[in-house]
């Protein structure tokens, strides 16, 4: 029998994120409200197969302004990531998204960076929740009856693509470089 030196690590550590405890600064003016109660927070991960990150938030528990960003340690291309979700598995693969991505999902969004784009480690259903969230608050602010059974069938169509029974394209574009969709099925080229 082989002993382990220690230094090996199983398939299962090496699948997680390595993270560490966030540093804090507190008591910081607030660009929004002005007031000393902005909470900035910086905190390094290591993700299998893309590297080390670092991720960035800043939040306020005045007025709940928060801004979050993620950044690459090493430098990356400007690159697009193709994804195809065709089953319930593909809902686990890792997304890293810059607050400079752009996240397009043919026929249903494109989400577009702009000042208030927020950076976030997730996975392909926790883009789709986000998606999610934004169609239902359309629908629930609809006026016009045609736009609320647009949404209705948007969301029908995410819960299917979901589930696996639909197949559904997933591209993010980033000009830093930043992004990654982290899957031997992702497709990866220059932007």
């Amino acid at each position: 029998m082989k002993r382990s030196s220690g230094k090996e690590k199983s398939s299962a550590e090496k699948s997680k994120i390595a993270a560490e405890a966030p540093e804090e600064l507190d008591h910081e003016p607030c660009p929004l409200c002005h007031q000393k109660t902005l909470v900035l927070s910086e905190s390094e991960s290591e993700i299998p197969f893309f590297g080390k990150v670092f991720l960035y938030s800043m939040t306020c528990t005045a007025c709940k302004y928060h801004k979050a960003d993620v950044e690459a340690a090493e430098q990356h291309e400007p690159a697009r990531y193709t994804f195809e979700i065709s089953s319930e598995d593909d809902m686990k693969v890792r997304v890293v998204k810059s607050s400079e991505a752009t996240v397009k999902i043919p026929h249903i969004t494109t989400i577009t960076p702009g000042p208030a784009a927020q950076g976030y480690v997730t996975n392909i259903e926790g883009i789709l929740n986000r998606v999610k969230a934004q169609i239902e608050t359309l629908r629930d602010t609809a006026e016009d009856d045609e736009d609320k059974t647009k949404a209705k069938n948007l969301l029908k169509k995410l819960i299917r693509i979901k589930w696996g029974q639909e197949k559904q394209k997933l591209i993010i574009e980033d000009p830093t470089g930043n992004s990654a969709i982290i899957s031997d099925k992702a497709q990866k080229s220059k932007l």
